[in-house]
């Protein structure tokens, strides 16, 4: 009865198929947000972004028939689950997050940049004023602390 709905995977599907398609993977994508986490789409790291893309793929795969409806169902569960106990173990094991996660960086103390943090992590100077301009700071010597953030924004601690 599915099948019949959904079509085949061999890319031969009907438009009504297609729809159907389109309507459960879309009931499915949000299955898999909700089962990764709000943080998946909110507070993007590297790997988060890799998880986004290869759900995105994987779900657009199965709906146009390019991937086996069923197999493309499940590499995509596998991939949020996956990312779901990765997150949770991070919690656990401070060198599992440290291995995954990308941990903040001093860009400015006291109202001196950091060159060298800056060069390793390519943040010029522009990209830098850019940052502190979004908190509303024009001045270097008006922060107390800058940090280059795990999802690659810049936060700002300006002087009390």
């Amino acid at each position: 009865m599915i099948r019949v709905l959904i079509g085949p995977d061999n890319g031969d599907a009907s438009v009504l198929q297609l729809c159907v398609r389109a309507l459960v993977l879309f009931v499915f994508g949000i299955v898999c947000i909700r089962i990764a986490g709000r943080r998946t789409f909110s507070q993007i790291s590297p790997l988060d972004i890799i998880v986004a893309i290869v759900i995105g793929s994987n779900i657009s795969r199965a709906m146009t028939g390019k991937a086996p409806f069923f197999g493309g169902l499940a590499a995509t569960l596998v991939i949020a689950v996956l990312h779901r106990l990765l997150a949770m173990a991070t919690l656990r094991w401070n060198l599992l997050a440290r291995w995954i996660k990308c941990g903040p960086v001093v860009l400015v103390r006291d109202g001196v940049a950091d060159e060298a943090a800056m060069a390793r992590h390519e943040i010029s100077d522009a990209d830098l004023a850019e940052g502190l301009r979004i908190e509303q700071i024009d001045k270097i010597g008006d922060v107390r602390l800058a940090t280059l953030e795990g999802g690659g924004k810049i936060s700002v601690v300006p002087k009390a």
